[in-house]
């Protein structure tokens, strides 16, 4: 299988590349700037990888084979945005790279895509209006939800050609943007995204759902 990967540097990202070129697949990372243990690993590594820029998403393209089997869209940011304390360039930056870059990216590769091909889009269920109780983190939440949405779209437009999109909660993990606090690490959230990838189908493309399993709501 040959997959094409964003935000692989570190964190999950990184633990999605190692786990998928342990399993025997041709992994194309991309990453803004790769660390050793990505270098290490043996995958094709892209760097200068920028997800907000044609010019960035175009070095990715031209490392990748003609056929992607799984585009994983996995760069996101996340900064603190109170009410009190509201930063509309972070917002709008987190809009770039959150809910923009899944699509952009995407779309540049629809050449790539052939039926049977899957498009995952790392999201968060903070972007789930229905789940959200204690307000707060605007620009994250906002970017979050409005990347749900633009997943959904690209489930509809490419159901036609074969392609099943998924969108996904890796749930509370201990990475560099969480301060290394969550329930679980990188390893044990990665291996929950590829399971969820590996269910798949045509019939639930276009859902949310979290690493461990369940469905969440929008």
């Amino acid at each position: 299988m040959n997959v094409v990967l964003t935000g692989s540097g570190r964190g999950i990202g990184l633990e999605l590349a190692r786990q998928l070129h342990a399993a025997g697949h041709t992994v194309i990372a991309g990453c803004r700037n790769p660390g050793d243990e990505l270098l290490a690993l043996g995958v094709t590594v892209v760097q200068g990888v920028e997800v907000t820029s044609d010019e960035g998403i175009g070095r990715l393209l031209e490392a990748s084979p003609d056929r992607v089997d799984l585009l994983l869209n996995n760069a996101g940011v996340l900064q603190r945005n109170t009410l009190a304390e509201l930063d509309l360039d972070s917002i709008r930056l987190q809009f770039e790279v959150n809910a923009l870059a899944p699509v952009r990216v995407t779309r540049a590769f629809l050449g790539r895509l052939e039926r049977g091909s899957k498009v995952a889009i790392v999201t968060s269920r903070m972007g789930s209006i229905a789940d959200n109780t204690s307000g707060g983190h605007y620009g994250y939440r906002m970017s979050k939800a409005a990347a749900n949405m633009g997943g959904k779209s690209l489930a509809n437009d490419l159901g036609p050609r074969g392609v099943a999109v998924v969108m996904l909660h890796p749930g509370f993990v201990k990475t560099a943007m969480t301060g290394f606090n969550g329930n679980w690490g990188p390893a044990e959230a990665a291996a929950g995204l590829l399971a969820r990838i590996e269910e798949l189908t045509p019939s639930t493309s276009g859902g949310f759902w979290h690493a461990e399993g369940p469905q969440l709501p929008w």
